[in-house]
């Protein structure tokens, strides 16, 4: 069971996790949920589409983009939160700022994603201090430059370690061990070979012992692979989905959550039954 909040989510099967952008520069969708009003009527059709989770996130962390103040994250946040509260499926704030993180869990959030691994100032304290559940991502390196040259000997090992070092981090700070969820943080600072190579090894991610999160949907990887733009890449998103799920991920961070729960159904009957 993955426990945030007053959640406790079973893990026998790939949950899905359904992505609200409410900012004015995701690479995935422009802007298209910016207004409140926008991104509440979206986040509530992905729960009618099948989301086990919701993420909410108001600071785009697309390459090459700019950070925002801490004020306009929340001012983006809070008024979407706040009419999510009461939904029967948890709210995952993606954030990377403890003093973010402190207001949104106070205003019913039940889970934070962060792309820092809770390694800010005061992030882990903040963590701690609720009842949350995190997610602990890998990335190399700072949006505004982290997709240049990226560079590793050996990727997969070097997340791995990463990630173990921040579970063990988390740990310490009183966060239980079902409490914590994995990112190997596909597209963050990796070139396309890199990210493939995560892929095809996610199972020794899974292997650390934490549940594993995988988010490729609509990244740049899967345009390069089809020359498609973001909003044509659905059918390279499931595949990464269901690939990603045969390899060990159970939560599945997705844009398009029908679409993934009817392939996911499909793969169900066939290898589970």
């Amino acid at each position: 069971m993955f426990r945030c909040g007053r959640f406790s989510l079973p893990l026998d099967f790939p949950l899905i996790m359904g992505v609200v952008n409410i900012t004015p520069d995701s690479f995935s969708d422009g802007g298209q949920f910016l207004a409140a009003d926008a991104a509440i009527a979206q986040a509530n059709r992905l729960v009618a589409e099948g989301a086990a989770i919701l993420d909410l996130g108001a600071e785009s962390t697309r390459p090459g983009a700019a950070p925002v103040s801490e004020d306009e994250e929340l001012a983006r946040l809070l008024p979407v939160l706040e009419a999510l509260r009461d939904l029967d499926v948890p709210v995952s704030i993606d954030t990377r700022r403890s003093g973010v993180m402190r207001e949104v869990l106070a205003a019913g959030a039940s889970m934070i994603n962060d792309i820092e691994a809770l390694s800010g100032p005061g992030s882990l304290e903040a963590a701690s201090a609720s009842d949350c559940g995190v997610c602990l991502m890998h990335k190399k390196g700072d949006p505004a430059t982290m997709q240049l040259d990226p560079q590793y000997e050996d990727v997969v090992g070097e997340v791995s370690g990463f990630l173990a070092g921040r579970v063990a981090a988390a740990r310490a700070a009183g966060i239980g061990p079902d409490r914590i969820v994995v990112d190997p943080g596909f597209g963050f600072g990796k070139t396309a070979a890199h990210n493939l190579e995560l892929l095809r090894n996610l199972g020794r991610i899974a292997g650390l012992g934490s549940p594993v999160l995988a988010g490729l949907s609509r990244k740049s990887t899967l345009g390069a692979l089809t020359g498609r733009p973001a909003t044509g890449r659905l059918p390279a998103s499931i595949a990464a989905a269901l690939l990603a799920a045969q390899r060990g991920a159970t939560i599945l961070r997705v844009h398009d959550v029908a679409a993934t729960r009817d392939a996911l159904a499909v793969w169900r009957a066939v290898e589970v039954g």
